[in-house]
């Protein structure tokens, strides 16, 4: 989970032993478990608890599941839905899908298998619900955990907001562009709930995190026997996000199989599951995001130009942190009142010296690191001013004329231990992939300098060949033209 207030599940059930597994299941603090033997008592808890989440049984003593799906899709249609059923009512739950149910689970289960679809609910209830607001909006204080703000007043972003308020009314898709950790979830979140589905379902995919095979089965679902260990149907997400957003992140790194079948969605909102011949109807508005260079991808052949012309019929493009200025001021004092009211912390101000080490970073991951570099600064702190001292040791201290002196920090190795624990603190689902890149951003540029922009004699040292070099350069943006051939 991400945050550090509890998700709130309420089970829905007349088993007693079931409601009482999930709340073993599910210990405080991380969660906090409601339960009703009822419809008619779950829909009460429902709408005073609001919870994140609903675990609910299709066989209730004085009601159906699927009657009581119906209503609590009327009191909020955000929250997502699990439904559970016998085997013998298998096809009754995954009709309920196309009803607007998040997933469906049978029993008998084992933990280990309803516990991934559970965080993945609250995951999703998590990013529908809680608000992203732009520097416009004045709702809660500054410090206001309930929200996630996109701040910044430099230029760049100035246009960010000004983009978002241009094209969330409008129902065509969007395509957010930027490097890892520059809020892409955050501005995707902005767009729907200033958009008029607002009130439908939100769905997020992690297009590199999910297997092939398995986005295949994620997106459009399949029938029973598809593939080896298809047992039963599934519902994808185009048909049970019907009506509502889908935001696909990292669509960048989708194979050219998948996104042939993509675009064709996207062309004629129709589809067939997986293994299945039935047509099924999708009306879904896409936002998708990418921290590659999708026309170096498009050059070299690994994206698909009519998809990219399809996804992009609005683009948004995040500036890196490194070149927003006074930006990292804002937001630096911002992450510190909210995350030291979170982490039961005193903070009062920042230090000019540590103000002057988080401008001179080059944070390769973006705000993401610096929301970790916060959070560590913090619970080091042992005061309400926060020192150099306090600063995670990869940050280099300043001489009196305002300088770096060199780093006082551990090995290299070390280094990349801290900043991947940072990355899998954060939930990151594409660690390689950001190191990865934050490396390349400080090495390329290095031999660059060294070969005299010489990009054979660059190439033929870092051990790739020139068109890698180039499409890895234009990637990353560091492509200054500069470069020779050689």
């Amino acid at each position: 989970m991400t945050s550090n207030d509890p998700s709130t599940l309420l089970v829905v059930d007349d088993d007693s032993l079931i409601l009482q597994v999930m709340k073993l299941c599910l210990p405080a603090p991380d969660y906090h478990v409601i339960t009703a033997d009822s419809a008619s008592k779950g829909l009460q808890l429902f709408a005073e608890h609001k919870p994140d989440a609903v675990l609910l049984d299709i066989q209730l003593p004085d009601q159906s599941g699927l009657a009581a799906l119906h209503e609590f899709r009327e009191l909020d249609r955000r929250v997502p839905v699990i439904m559970m059923t016998g085997h013998g009512t298998a096809e009754t739950a995954i009709g309920a899908m196309s009803g607007g149910a998040f997933e469906y689970v049978t029993k008998p289960f084992e933990p280990d298998d309803i516990l991934p679809v559970i965080d993945s609910a609250l995951e999703t209830s998590r990013m529908a619900r809680k608000p992203a607001v732009l520097p416009s909006e004045t709702q809660g204080d500054a410090d206001d955990s309930s929200t996630d703000r996109v701040l910044g007043d430099c230029q760049a972003m100035v246009e960010v907001f000004r983009s978002i308020g241009r094209v969330a009314a409008r129902d065509v898709a969007v395509l957010i562009l930027g490097e890892t950790g520059t809020g892409k979830e955050v501005v995707a979140r902005a767009i729907y709930q200033h958009s008029n589905r607002r009130d439908q379902l939100f769905h997020a995919i992690n297009c590199a995190a999910i297997p092939e095979n398995l986005l295949e089965s994620e997106l459009f679902g399949h029938e029973k026997g598809a593939f080896t260990g298809a047992d039963q149907r599934h519902v994808g997400k185009f048909e049970v996000c019907n009506g509502g957003t889908l935001f696909l992140d990292e669509i960048g790194d989708m194979s050219p199989m998948m996104q042939t079948k993509l675009l064709r969605v996207l062309q004629e909102k129709e589809f067939e599951r997986v293994g299945g011949t039935k047509t099924i109807k999708s009306d879904v508005r896409i936002i998708a995001a990418t921290n590659r260079d999708v026309e170096a991808a498009i050059l070299d052949n690994s994206f698909r130009s009519d998809l990219y012309y399809r996804l992009n019929e609005y683009t948004i493009s995040l500036p890196p942190l490194r070149e927003r200025g006074e930006d990292i001021k804002i937001m630096a004092e911002y992450f510190f009142a909210r995350f030291a009211k979170t982490l039961g912390k005193e903070y009062v101000s920042i230090a000019p010296e540590t103000m002057a080490s988080l401008k001179l970073h080059s944070w390769p991951g973006n705000v993401r690191e610096l929301q970790g570099v916060i959070k560590q600064t913090l619970l080091k702190a042992s005061g309400p001013v926060i020192v150099p001292a306090f600063l995670p040791k990869t940050f280099s201290p300043l001489s009196d004329d305002g300088l770096t002196k060199p780093a006082n920090v551990g090995t290299w190795q070390e280094n990349l231990r801290n900043w991947a624990s940072t990355l899998l603190e954060d939930g990151s689902h594409n660690i390689a992939a950001d190191i990865h890149d934050a490396v390349d951003r400080e090495i390329l540029p290095e031999i660059l300098r060294a070969t005299q922009g010489n990009v054979s004699a660059a190439s033929s040292r870092l051990g790739m060949s020139r068109p890698t070099l180039r499409s890895r350069l234009k990637q990353l943006g560091l492509g200054s033209g500069a470069e020779k051939n050689g």
